[in-house]
């Protein structure tokens, strides 16, 4: 599927493309063999309130930052080896619907897509790059993943421990191992 868009020209400049918006902020994204097959704004949960994030998924990474001006400007450049990564598909909330959980030995966090076909599809697209890249590797999924970040209102214990309880004398935290 992906292998005959690798090493041509339009892949080079769609990558490019990419790199030009991260700026001198972002990391070279061009290696031989690597193919960008898709974008989107998802939203992610931060600390504070969720957020809207451009997220880029090429064959064997997935890159995502923050929007200064859309197909424009991105900062915040995060990059994700796709063969560390699992997927975990999550209830709606009340704020927040088509969750899903993108799971890594050094993070994990939630995003959620503006529909549920858009979610389908972005879970199928990233599965199938991640089968693909491991049966290629040979290595195994992320066996123990970060934990997520949990926002302060939802819980009153830390998640990790589940021993502490948060008080106005216990300041929130969320061990990490």
């Amino acid at each position: 599927m992906m292998d005959h868009l690798a090493n041509t020209e339009i892949n080079s400049q769609r990558i490019a493309a990419v790199e030009s918006c991260f700026g001198a902020s972002g990391q070279p994204l061009a290696l031989p063999g690597r193919v960008l097959l898709g974008e989107g704004i998802l939203t992610k949960e931060c600390r504070k309130k969720p957020k809207p994030r451009i997220f880029f998924l090429f064959n064997d990474i997935l890159v995502y930052g923050s929007i200064i001006i859309n197909k424009r400007k991105y900062n915040s450049q995060h990059i994700i080896p796709l063969e560390d990564v699992t997927l975990e598909t999550l209830p709606d909330t009340l704020q927040m619907k088509n969750r899903w959980m993108i799971k890594t030995s050094k993070k994990s966090f939630v995003v959620s897509a503006a529909s549920l076909t858009e979610r389908k599809e972005w879970i199928s697209h990233l599965e199938e790059c991640i089968k693909h890249l491991l049966s290629k590797t040979g290595r195994q999924p992320c066996r123990e993943p970060a934990a997520p970040w949990i926002p302060d209102k939802a819980t009153d214990i830390c998640m990790r421990c589940t021993h502490t309880k948060f008080s106005t004398l216990t300041r929130r935290h969320h061990c990490r191992r």
